[in-house]
């Protein structure tokens, strides 16, 4: 392995350890002692642990197995091994962190769910944008929407219903609510983490102004264009477009460019979840 390579391993696998030590705080000093779980293989490793006494690190441990065999299967060999050093280390964790002191009670039960949940998705988080796996329910998901046609978040939110009903019945409506509330933060989270406060968006103009469009767009505000052409399916004419990719936090700037220069133009803006090498870079603007 490259030295370089074998860096960039080491610091992925000490940030997933350190994200999994986060989510197993927030599970044993915030959520678990008052009563409010997470979704997935946790959730149900959380109920198991309440209804039989089986060790919380254990059954994560063990009920993830399944899931990391088939991601082994389906995704890859580094997928499995990165996936099992984030649950072996959540694993250990919550074992090391059981008997610590919870640091909210359940009298503020809002704060309980904000900060749980906000820890939980900072911790999952890091583990997942380095590559790991905390819970096996996502890959469930991913192979069961290969034969179901229902997208992956949709077969995640159906299996957390079920999790979520089952934690009404054991620890009361209450509770429940507040766990899906917790999730849905952690979510959010999750997204910030993986995505960045400053997520891009990929833009596409069509216009008889394109060259206009592309130099002020370059001008003001220091991002790169792409030009191309294509043939319109009603008119048969030939149109130009000019792609680029901004900030959330430019695109009301780019609107009122595209405007001033041509007011009828075509404008297609989408979210775009990574944007890797070429020349993203913000160059300076004038």
């Amino acid at each position: 392995m490259q030295p370089n390579k074998l860096a960039d391993t080491i610091r992925r696998v000490i940030l997933i350890v350190i994200g999994a030590a986060i989510a197993g705080y927030a599970l044993e000093a915030v959520l678990i002692p008052n009563s409010v779980i997470d979704g997935g293989v946790t959730g149900i490793s959380i109920m198991g642990t309440y209804l039989f006494g089986i060790p919380l690190g254990a059954l994560l441990f063990v009920l993830n197995i399944p899931f990391v065999y088939i991601g082994y299967k389906q995704v890859g060999k580094t997928f499995a091994i990165m996936g099992s050093i984030g649950i072996v280390s959540l694993s250990i964790s919550t074992v090391l962190m059981h008997q610590i002191e919870p640091i909210l009670s359940s009298e503020d039960p809002l704060l309980i769910v904000i900060s749980g949940g906000v820890m939980l998705g900072i911790g999952i988080g890091v583990v997942l944008r380095n590559g790991g796996a905390l819970d096996g329910s996502e890959v469930l998901a991913v192979l069961i929407s290969r034969k179901v046609p229902f997208s992956v978040g949709d077969i995640i939110l159906f299996i957390n219903a079920f999790i979520f009903v089952g934690a009404g019945f054991i620890y009361g409506l209450e509770s429940a609510l507040y766990s899906a509330t917790t999730y849905y933060i952690a979510k959010v989270v999750i997204d910030v983490i993986q995505v960045g406060l400053e997520s891009s968006k990929s833009v596409r103009i069509v216009s008889d102004n394109s060259e206009e469009i592309g130099s002020a767009i370059q001008d003001r505000l220091g991002r790169g264009v792409t030009y191309s052409t294509g043939r319109g399916g009603f008119s048969n004419e030939t149109i130009n477009i000019v792609t680029c990719v901004i900030t959330r936090m430019e695109e009301n700037k780019l609107i009122t460019i595209i405007k001033e220069l041509d007011p009828s133009a075509f404008v297609v803006i989408t979210d775009v979840a990574e944007v890797r090498g070429g020349s993203f870079k913000k160059r300076d603007i004038h």
